[in-house]
């Protein structure tokens, strides 16, 4: 466990996959950790986990595109656990399609997940991080930011948030706060399952496929993921700011 001064943690979509698993690494850290999903009581898995190894957790629901939600959650963390330091804005949905056959619904559900919902929770929180002069902001892109068939919606989405952390890192560094993207390559979640079902393929063939094109060989896990996230976060960090790193087994060109 980490020595450094407990901080409040709040990580959004941690009922599952990448999150839960960022949720219970942060606590392993000593942060009293905010697990924040759209439903409330799928948070309680992740919640446990982190209570049962002697944590401090909290679930709170909310849909992050949601204004009104997103200031109450924000504003119940405070009441409950304390002023957030540390935000991890993982919250994803997908809603694949080709171009020709993508509705707008499919457009705005994704833009609005992932941009706006990071814009909001962010907002939300960095007023804390700057009264303490120290922050750490984490937010969630992905190697289809580089471009991927059937995900327009998708890769345009993660493709902001990156130029979305570079300018978060030029206005809130000189409060001591740090802006930094991770990037995942293919990790084997409830959402790659998803895909996997999608284009009519087991997931085991499919991870199978997938990592025959990954230099490590493997697929990556959400713990893999969360391991970067802790190290963006950690008080040892603080002069990496505005970068994005590719979590994805080799690179990528």
């Amino acid at each position: 466990m980490s020595t450094t001064e407990q901080r409040v943690a709040v990580v959004t979509g941690a009922a599952r996959g990448i999150g839960a698993a960022t949720a219970v690494r942060l606590a392993a850290e000593g942060r009293a950790v905010a697990v924040i999903d759209l439903d409330e009581s799928a948070c309680k898995d992740t919640v446990e986990k982190i209570t049962a190894s002697g944590g401090q957790a909290l679930a709170v629901g909310a849909d992050v595109s949601d204004e009104a939600q997103v200031e109450a959650a924000v504003a119940r963390v405070v009441e409950e656990l304390g002023a957030p330091t540390i935000l991890v804005n993982n919250a994803g949905v997908l809603r694949d399609n080709l171009l020709f056959k993508m509705s707008v619904s499919d457009w705005d559900t994704v833009m609005n997940v992932h941009l706006r919902g990071s814009f909001l929770m962010t907002r939300a929180c960095q007023k804390y991080m700057v009264d303490a002069g120290f922050g750490r902001i984490v937010n969630l892109s992905s190697s289809s930011a580089l471009g991927n068939r059937g995900q327009v919606n998708y890769s345009a989405a993660k493709a902001g948030l990156q130029g979305f952390t570079k300018t978060l890192a030029k206005e809130l560094g000189k409060f001591g706060i740090t802006a930094n993207a991770v990037a995942p390559g293919f990790i084997a979640t409830e959402m790659t399952k998803a895909t996997a079902e999608r284009v009519g393929m087991g997931f085991e063939d499919f991870k199978a496929a997938a990592a025959t094109q990954i230099p490590v060989q493997r697929v990556g896990e959400p713990e893999d993921v969360a391991n970067a996230i802790a190290f963006f976060t950690g008080d040892a960090a603080g002069f990496v700011s505005g970068q994005v790193l590719y979590v994805a087994g080799g690179p990528l060109n």
